[in-house]
């Protein structure tokens, strides 16, 4: 696996945290030195483990945004 750069540039929210201390959160962060994108994973801050996640464009945001306001949430 090559090796990567990531910035935590903006902490927007936690979402959950579980019993074994990872925390699901939204983020925008900056990969390999690009212009930060929002990010949502989880995180085990404490050994600088990260888990699977997505990254969404501002346009992606704006567009999950208006589906989940569509779903009444």
């Amino acid at each position: 696996m090559a090796d990567f750069k990531y910035d935590i540039t903006e902490r927007i929210a936690v979402l959950s945290e579980n019993n074994r201390g990872w925390t699901k959160e939204l983020n925008r962060v900056s990969w390999n030195g690009r212009e930060p994108k929002y990010d949502l994973r989880d995180w085990f801050h404490e050994e600088g483990k990260m888990g699977k996640g997505i990254t969404l464009t501002d346009e992606e945001a704006k567009n999950l945004l208006e589906a989940l306001e569509g779903l009444g949430l």
